[in-house]
Parts: C-alpha cells; sequence; structure tokens
C-alpha cells in the first residue's frame, strides 16, 4: 500500500484523469489508518474493499471535526486549526501534521489563480479571526504577507491606516477581507481599487443583515472602483482553497466537490444542486471525505456557487453569503 508521504508529495501531479483513482487509493488508506473514519465506515455496514467507485465513498460528517480527533495514523500535530465560534457548540478542529505542507498548498493555489504574490502589497482585513486565533484563514494571509511587498499586514478594526496605506501604494495592492469588514470600509470612505485586487473571502457571521453575495459586491465595486470583486471559499476541515468571480467557484485538481441529495445524503452526483460533499486529497493526515452543510449548485466540470447553508446548521466565517 501506497506511503502517506508519497501520496502527499504526488499531490500537484493530480489531473482530472487520475483524481478517481487517487481518490480511491486514499480511501482504502484511510478506512484503515484513520480510526474515526473507519468507525464511521463500520456504524455504516460498508466494505471498503468492496467501494470501485467514487460516488460509492461514504463523506464523514463535519460535526465530528468538534467532537473527535480526525488523524491518519499517529503523530504530533505542529499546530491546530479552529473554526470560529459563531455558537454554542464549539470549534471544530483540524489537526496539522505539517504546516509548511499547507503553506505550499494554500501558495500554490493562490498563484495559480491570481499569479505571484512576489512584490505584491497584501492587506488583509480579518479583525474577528485575528481575535479569535488559531484560524487556518489568518495562518495562510500570515504566509502570503511573507511573499508580499514588505508594506504587506493585518488590519483590525481601525480604517484609517488601511485607507492611507492604500493611498500611498505604489505597487499592486491585493486585498483579502471578511465579507462584513469590506462592507463597513465601503460604507466609511470610496476608495480607488482600480487596477488592484479585492477578495471577499465570505462571512457576516451575524455582524449585518445578510444580503446576497451579487449585493454585495455590487456595493464593493461601487465603493472601490473596480469592475471584478474575487471570492475565496476555504473551511477549517479542508486544506484547499477554492477561488473565482460572479459565484462560481473551482477547487484545484486535487480537490473537488460533490452534490448530494437534501433527503437522502448516499445520494450523490457530480452536478445539480443539493448539500456539499468535498474530496480534498490533500487532507491525508486527517481525512479527505467531508460531508459539509453548504448548499451548492455544481456542474460537472467542478465549478460551483454555494447558495447558503443548510436548517439549523452552524453559521461559520467563511462560508459565502445566503
Amino acid at each position: 500500500m501506497e506511503s502517506l508521504e508519497t501520496f502527499k508529495k504526488d499531490i500537484f501531479k493530480v489531473t482530472d484523469k487520475v483524481f478517481n483513482q487517487r481518490a480511491l487509493q486514499l480511501f482504502k488508506i484511510q478506512c484503515s489508518q484513520n480510526s474515526v473514519y473507519s468507525e464511521f465506515i463500520n456504524h455504516l455496514s460498508i466494505k471498503p474493499e468492496e467501494i470501485n467507485n467514487v460516488l460509492e465513498i461514504p463523506f464523514l460528517p463535519i460535526e465530528l471535526f468538534k467532537s473527535h480527533v480526525v488523524k491518519t495514523g499517529e503523530w504530533a500535530e505542529e499546530q491546530v486549526f479552529k473554526s470560529s465560534g459563531t455558537t454554542k457548540t464549539g470549534r471544530s478542529r483540524h489537526y496539522i501534521r505539517n504546516i509548511d505542507f499547507y503553506h505550499d498548498l494554500s501558495l500554490r493555489i493562490a498563484e495559480d489563480y491570481f499569479g505571484t504574490l512576489n512584490e505584491v502589497n497584501i492587506l488583509a482585513l480579518l479583525p474577528s479571526y485575528l481575535e479569535q486565533g488559531n484560524s487556518s484563514l489568518v495562518e495562510m494571509m500570515n504566509y502570503f504577507i511573507t511573499k508580499g511587498s514588505h508594506e504587506s499586514g493585518f488590519h483590525l478594526n481601525s480604517h484609517s491606516q488601511l485607507i492611507e496605506k492604500i493611498n500611498s501604494s505604489k505597487q499592486k495592492l491585493m486585498l483579502f477581507g471578511v465579507s462584513y469588514a469590506l462592507l463597513d470600509l465601503a460604507e466609511t470612505v470610496k476608495i480607488d481599487l482600480s487596477g488592484h485586487i479585492v477578495v471577499d473571502t465570505g462571512g457576516m457571521k451575524g455582524r449585518k443583515k445578510e444580503i446576497t453575495r451579487k449585493e454585495l459586491h455590487s456595493i464593493l465595486k461601487e465603493a472601490f472602483n473596480c469592475d471584478v470583486i474575487h471570492s475565496e471559499y476555504g473551511m477549517t476541515e479542508l486544506l484547499s482553497q477554492a477561488y473565482g468571480t460572479e459565484g462560481c467557484l473551482r477547487f484545484p485538481n486535487w480537490c473537488k466537490p460533490f452534490v448530494r441529495d437534501l433527503n437522502d445524503p448516499f445520494d450523490i452526483s457530480l452536478e445539480g444542486r443539493g448539500a456539499m460533499n468535498i474530496i480534498d486529497l490533500a487532507n491525508v493526515d486527517s481525512c479527505a471525505f467531508v460531508e459539509t452543510k453548504d448548499i451548492v449548485d455544481a456542474n460537472k466540470n467542478g465549478e460551483f456557487e454555494v447558495l447558503g447553508r443548510m436548517d439549523n446548521s452552524d453559521i461559520r466565517g467563511c462560508s459565502l453569503l445566503l
């Protein structure tokens, strides 16, 4: 059986052509080496050796990342990512075996989408994530900032320093911000960000009235004088991110969304509207097969739009708008 380290080293070589084969290989590995996933599979009375199609692979309910330590193999973690604590139900935990692997993945995904981040002035407007700590998004942005210009950095709730930095910058800007913080900024002042990049990481977190992503981006484009607002989609339980515009998001080749019927969790397809399951092959050390609570509209090319959250599910900071 292929080792986890070999599987991890080959992650950037995954293509659409080999995705299903690699997913089935990792499924067999995690069935035998991940105690939480193995127990879940046994509870369903499923025999791993009889699974030969990715559409038959069971997806681990995302709630188990709150109540269990989800690891494949035995190892000491370098870091633990925690979800945003917007409810009293606790925070999900993703145990990270090697933080450099997460850095390499995130940078590769972002640069494949935006181009090189060298000498770009990266500004991060993520106040709530900084305050709570243990955020995978903050960790990603912190690493991006080390790759950007010397003027890159985080900003909390004070807009004056951020606006001054934007107005004085002689380099290309990339502004990452949580939805409610970008909206606060847009309502405070009009800024000329034409020719620069604005990335909405999602999430009102109960801070403001929920509006559609289209409405939000219309407000931001007018206030910031830019033609396009980019979206980023990520979650604590995944190592990979999706990027896109106009509501159309896409993961890298090693990560793929699936759609499950809202009334039948085992009715899974590659396209349509329903709740989203995700196979993230980068989750070698945790669980690659995650059942989320996001409602999506997806097509067979792997592109998807997040429409909202399932009823009674947690409000999550990185979820896009309803």
